[in-house]
């Protein structure tokens, strides 16, 4: 039930142990050691401006903020059954040793990078906030948020070959996910509205939740580097490569379905 494993969560930061599901059931066990201290991670839905965000961050010295990692599908697998009871032997598992290589994954990115504070934004993490928050206990969390019509409509402009009621469905899906994964981890909430309009009063906020100082250049962000812009890796169109923070679209003026509406309202909007 969403209840408990919100709970469960939410004691499981309290108390540095591990949410992990065995037999069919979440349990809480000592927590492993993590290369990787504090990661930060933005939850959103697609269309939020999640790429504009890793960008202003990117953009700071002291923040590594990659294109998407798609930790959801790096996965590990056993080739034969030895193989399995080898780990489990170890008292270790298939869900532990896939952690263990996304520690491994960011750590060495991170170190790669020379920078000291990691922030990682593949907007499909929303769906698997559990395993993240499990993974990394002392995981931070920013919810960038966007009006769900100005989501929708981005988003069929963006897949055209989708039908309404596809489109529909698929943004309800990630702010269903996000909906439950604010109501069950703290973190800073983030306005795209108030991103693309008040930059800097943003940025600020974002600094001193990841406690670094504030930079003003952070919001040049066409002067850094920032690594390819192309598709998979984050929104790669013109309104990105302008390099400077743009006004945000007016948002639209339609009847949202129901099912949005009520996420409308839940979200704030």
């Amino acid at each position: 039930m969403a209840w408990r494993r919100q709970v469960n969560v939410r004691l499981a930061r309290r108390t540095g142990m591990q949410l992990r599901q065995r037999d069919g059931r979440l349990r809480l066990i000592r927590n492993p050691g993590r290369e990787l201290a504090s990661p930060a991670f933005v939850l959103s839905s697609v269309r939020s401006g999640s790429t504009l965000l890793r960008m202003i961050l990117n953009s700071h010295p002291d923040i590594y903020a990659p294109h998407e990692l798609h930790l959801a599908h790096i996965t590990v697998d056993f080739g034969i059954a030895a193989a399995e009871n080898a780990i489990t032997a170890l008292d270790l598992d298939r869900d532990e040793l896939t952690y263990m290589l996304w520690d491994r994954l960011l750590t060495q990115a991170l170190r790669k990078s020379g920078k000291s504070v990691l922030v990682e934004k593949t907007p499909n993490l929303v769906f698997i906030w559990h395993r993240v928050a499990s993974c990394w206990p002392d995981a931070r969390f920013i919810y960038l948020l966007r009006h769900p019509a100005a989501i929708l409509d981005s988003w069929q402009r963006a897949r055209t070959t989708q039908s309404p009621e596809e489109a529909v469905a698929s943004v309800t899906r990630y702010l269903a996910a996000l909906r439950e994964a604010r109501a069950a981890l703290p973190g800073l909430t983030v306005r795209y509205e108030d991103l693309t309009t008040e930059p800097a009063r943003e940025a600020r906020r974002l600094c001193d939740f990841l406690g670094v100082p504030w930079e003003p250049g952070m919001l040049d962000y066409g002067r850094h580097r920032h690594g390819d812009l192309r598709p998979g890796l984050g929104d790669w169109h013109d309104k990105i490569r302008t390099g400077a923070v743009q006004p945000p679209r007016p948002i639209p003026a339609v009847e949202l379905p129901r099912e949005l509406r009520e996420l409308a309202a839940d979200l704030g909007y």
